[in-house]
């Protein structure tokens, strides 16, 4: 039986919900060979460049996009993002405004509006994200919060998004992976542990939270080695 673009598009939404971003955007990128009116898979496509952080190649399929649907207003936040990540405020302001003034609201919406606040070293960013996880419930939406925040440096902000992406999914390797990201980044070196732990638990082949655990030697290096074992790797 022939695969039609939204097997694709499930197939990306999983790898998204992994961290392998990569491999999202190729499949979102399947979905609009056989399918060039499905607007899931051009947003998810510009998502997921941002997330692997090819913000020149996301505005131009932004851009893309938006030929094909005129001012849709996840489309112009998608574009407003990747505006942000390269640090073009002004113009990325703009697109939010604009998405906003479309009708009906989106999680994605908010949550790029945050984003922008937080470049900008403003006020509001809070109202903005906690809006965005009213509207949507996705464990998926306070994990982007808490990467966007990363990306701009705010260790803390995003440490509080990390926290209610690990209260909603508490099963999800890369909740406790951003988490421990968080808290290594604020120098919680025992609750990272904790953090990266919990994640190789959930998935003993990631190989960011091993990573992260090798590198910062001492206790966080012990425990790897001990993890190594248990499943069987030196």
């Amino acid at each position: 039986m022939e695969k039609d673009a939204a097997h694709w598009i499930r197939l990306a939404d999983q790898q998204r919900r992994s961290g392998s971003h990569e491999s999202a955007l190729r499949f979102y990128s399947r979905s609009l060979e056989l399918d060039r009116t499905a607007v899931t898979g051009w947003l998810g496509q510009v998502q997921m460049l941002v997330q692997l952080g090819e913000y020149p190649q996301a505005d131009v399929w932004a851009k893309k996009a938006l030929e094909v649907f005129p001012q849709h207003g996840e489309i112009l936040s998608a574009g407003a993002q990747a505006r942000c990540r390269m640090g073009s405020l002004t113009e990325a302001l703009a697109m939010s405004d604009a998405s906003l003034a479309r009708p009906g609201e989106s999680a994605f919406r908010w949550l790029v509006r945050g984003e922008i606040i937080v470049a900008q070293g403003g006020r509001g960013d809070d109202h903005c994200f906690d809006k965005a996880q009213i509207l949507d419930r996705d464990w998926l939406v306070p994990l982007e919060a808490a990467a966007a925040c990363l990306f701009h440096k705010c260790p803390a902000k995003a440490l509080r998004r990390a926290q209610e992406a690990v209260e909603r999914a508490p099963s999800s390797p890369l909740c406790w992976y951003v988490q421990g990201d968080c808290q290594r980044r604020l120098g919680m070196e025992s609750a990272a542990t904790k953090s990266f732990a919990r994640c190789l638990e959930l998935a003993p082949e990631h190989l960011g939270a091993r990573a992260r655990l090798a590198e910062s030697g001492g206790a966080l290096g012990g425990l790897s080695r001990r993890l190594g074992r248990l499943f069987g790797r030196k």
